[in-house]
Order: structure tokens, then sequence, then C-alpha cells
């Protein structure tokens, strides 16, 4: 169609037209004029609709389950951090009560034998000098930590320091090849000296060939001149195995340390002696052995089963 001014005006008629039945329309409701002819287009067009509702459906459906499955993925992610967390503080809670339990023990131990310590965190394994078994702890010069100071922890003897940074230091553990520590057996009084065998127990010389130890025995440390480096006292371990005496001057035996020198956490370096020599008081106090009980044997005698004669004199029933 060429636009011209009558189909220019046709339009705007047509307009003013549908304006006006929709104005009719919506203020007479259900009693519209054209509510017939309405009804009439529904009949006709209603089945093409649900058809097309019926195909757009699963494709609507699709989305909305996207859509609806992101929510509910960024809902697990979220649970799984929140659990993610709550496992993190738990461990951390339990690693807590771990270090706890280790810090009680350790100023036990301190108490016990009146060393004056200091607090450190074992934060490396091994070192740059080259020796096989030794630990870097937080603790340094400026928290008056020097070489040649006994490190202790809530179990025994660790080790001694041998290298101080103004913030950290290394400590050589007890179980090094390069470790000798004098000992001191309980009660005796015993005097060895203590080497260590890398993982396996420590080897013991004891100065006495003849001395009397045998398995369970325990060791502490005999004490160095000055104290240093190592203070006396310090529980180092039991013994396990006693080499069979050959006549020599010295006697070899084994000691289990009780210190777990793979599992080290929280240690004390002893920046104070103690004022006199605590012998056996640090030890850990003994096992209490079970008390036998009691046993009582009754001998029961055996009944007299009556004879052959006895029972022919007695009279037959009638």
């Amino acid at each position: 169609m060429r636009d011209t001014r009558e189909s220019r005006l046709l339009l705007v008629l047509l307009v003013a037209i549908a304006f006006a039945l929709i104005t009719v329309d919506i203020r007479a409701g259900e009693e519209s004029p054209v509510d017939g002819a309405r009804q009439a287009a529904a009949a006709v067009f209603g089945p093409v609709e649900e058809g097309v509702a019926d195909a757009v459906d699963p494709v609507a459906n699709a989305i909305g389950a996207v859509r609806d499955s992101g929510k509910r993925h960024n809902r697990i992610t979220a649970l799984e951090r929140e659990n993610s967390a709550l496992k993190a503080r738990l461990g951390s809670d339990e690693r807590n009560h771990s270090r706890i339990r280790e810090l009680d023990d350790m100023l036990k131990k301190a108490g016990a034998g009146q060393y004056g310590i200091k607090g450190a965190e074992v934060i490396a394994i091994g070192a740059a000098q080259g020796f096989s078994w030794t630990v870097t702890i937080d603790a340094g010069s400026k928290d008056g930590i020097s070489r040649d100071m006994t490190v202790l922890n809530g179990d025994g003897l660790v080790g001694r320091v041998t290298t101080v940074g103004p913030d950290t230091a290394t400590v050589l553990l007890a179980n090094d090849p390069d470790f000798t520590v004098g000992t001191r057996l309980e009660s005796s009084g015993e005097l060895g000296f203590a080497t260590g065998q890398g993982d396996r127990a420590l080897s013991v010389q004891m100065l006495n060939g003849r001395a009397k130890i045998g398995p369970g025995d325990r060791l502490v440390t005999f004490g160095s001149r000055g104290n240093k480096p190592f203070v006396p006292g310090v529980p180092i371990g039991e013994v396990v195995r006693v080499e069979p005496a050959r006549g020599d001057l010295t006697r070899t035996v084994w000691l289990r340390p009780y210190v777990g020198f793979s599992r080290l956490d929280i240690v004390g370096v002893v920046v104070m002696p103690p004022r006199t020599d605590p012998r056996d008081v640090v030890l850990p106090p003994r096992p209490a052995k079970p008390k036998p009980v009691p046993t009582v044997t009754v001998t029961v005698a055996p009944s007299a089963s009556p004879s052959a004669g006895d029972a022919a004199a007695q009279p037959a029933d009638d």
C-alpha cells in the first residue's frame, strides 16, 4: 500500500477503534460486548497455544532446572566450605589440647627439677650444618638462648643447643650419632656415657663393668661442669637390653629414650640451672605393681561307700 493521506487516516481510525474496544472491554468485564468474540478466538487458538506451551515447557523447565541447579550447587559448595572450616577448627582444637598437655608436662618436669626454662616451638627439621638429627626452634639470642644449653620436653632429654641466631636456634638431638651425654643410674648412681644411634636405642657405656643393671632400670643426665651443655637429673630413658659381662672395664647397655624424636613440637631450653642436683626427682613415678590376689585351696575328702558285706547284711524289703 502506498503511503497516502487516505491510508494514514484509515490507520488512525483503526487505532482509535481498537482503543475504544479495549476501553469498553475493560469497563464491562464479563458483560463486555466483545466477550463472545474473545471466547470464539479462544476456542480457535486455544489448542494451538496449548501445543506451543507443551513444546516450550520442557525448555522452560530445563532452563529453570539449570537455574535451580546453580543455586543448589552454590548451597552445597557453601555447606562444604562450612564443613571444611568446622573440621579444620576441630582439628585445630585437638592439636591445641595436645599442645597444652605437652606444655603442662614440660612445666611439671621443669618444676620438679627446679629448671628455669624458655619455651619454644619446633619449626623445622634438619639444618644446613650437616647434622643428621637436628631441629630448629623459634627462640634465639633475643630470648636468652645461648650455645650448649640443655633442651628438654615433657618426656625428658631432647638434646643441646649448637647454633644460635637472633630469633632461632639449632638443637642437636640426643639420638644423633655425634651426641654424647653423661648418665647416672637411678638409685645406685652408677655412671656411664650415652651415645645416639639414630632411630635405634641409645648405646650406654657403663664405667663399672660389674655394675648391677637390668631391663627397666632408668637413667638421668649426670650433669656437666658449669651445667653446660647438660644440667643434672633430666630423664633420658629405660634400659631395654644389657650386654653380657666379659670381664671388661666397661659394660654396654641399650637405652630406649623417653622422647619421641620424630614428633617433637613444644620444647624448653634450660636457661637457668637448678641450685642443687635433683637426682631422681624428675623421673616419672613407676606404675604400681598389681597386688597378688590370695587364693584359698579347699580339700574335700571323698565320702565312704558301703561295702558289699554291709549291703548283704541289710534285711531285704518285704
